[in-house]
């Protein structure tokens, strides 16, 4: 790795944070690289809705407002575990530190694979988040609230993945958000181990599966978190 790749990986972090799993990396890994979908996405720029509020974010339509939507979300769980990351929470051991640091990076992939992968003309802003009500000194906030992102990220990807008409698309997501549950599980195990919270009751839905919700619920339940006015009013 030359020294321009070692600075592309340490920016993409925000942070100076030395990924495990940088955005190269990412999109070999995904099969499909941010040339490949920009040219799959030219000419899918969406014209501004006249329903729009004043001053806000609207992620746009089809295929181009889901993956902005997956953008949205990926910047807020990206965000949060930076923070997390920066200042660890007193008495955070060992295992603790390892499952934290491997979901933050995992999240500035994602995070940093959406936004090479739209096109700059199509593609939301960087968000302005807003975590003044989380005391990131506490083990038990920390871990309720990154249980909250994870549980939400997963009925996100769940509700939205039908809205997908291409297929490469569909299922990258399917990737992407079998990691959001794995941390799911992860996060929930730090809270009870030992039990069968890790896939609760309050999740998991009798048949088996795990929940979803549509654009608009989450980014309601979202909204406490990010101070940037996002609306989903074109998308389902």
């Amino acid at each position: 790795m030359d020294n321009k790749e070692i600075q592309s990986t340490k920016e993409s972090s925000s942070g100076g944070l030395n990924l495990r799993l940088d955005r190269r990396k990412f999109l070999v890994f995904t099969g499909v690289t941010a040339v490949g979908l920009a040219v799959g996405l030219q000419g899918c720029k969406d014209d501004e809705s006249p329903m729009q509020p004043d001053g806000s974010i609207d992620l746009g339509t089809g295929d181009i407002g889901v993956l902005n939507y997956a953008y949205a979300l990926e910047q807020l769980e990206a965000a949060f575990y930076i923070k997390v990351m920066e200042n660890p929470y007193s008495g955070m051991n060992n295992n603790e530190m390892t499952i934290l640091s491997e979901i933050r990076d995992h999240e500035i992939a994602h995070r940093d694979f959406f936004k090479a992968a739209i096109p700059a003309g199509s593609r939301i802003p960087e968000l302005e988040v807003n975590f003044s009500s989380i005391d990131f000194s506490n083990r038990q906030t920390v871990l309720e609230t990154a249980r909250t992102f994870e549980d939400l990220g997963v009925s996100a990807y769940n509700g939205a993945g039908y809205l997908l008409e291409n297929e490469t698309y569909l299922g990258l997501a399917g990737k992407i958000v079998s990691v959001e549950a794995r941390h799911a599980s992860a996060i929930r195990d730090l809270l009870q181990p030992g039990t069968a919270y890790y896939a609760g009751d309050d999740v998991i839905l009798a048949g088996g599966l795990d929940g979803q919700k549509k654009p608009s619920e989450v980014l309601a339940l979202a909204s406490s978190f990010i101070s940037s006015k996002v609306t989903a009013i074109n998308l389902p």
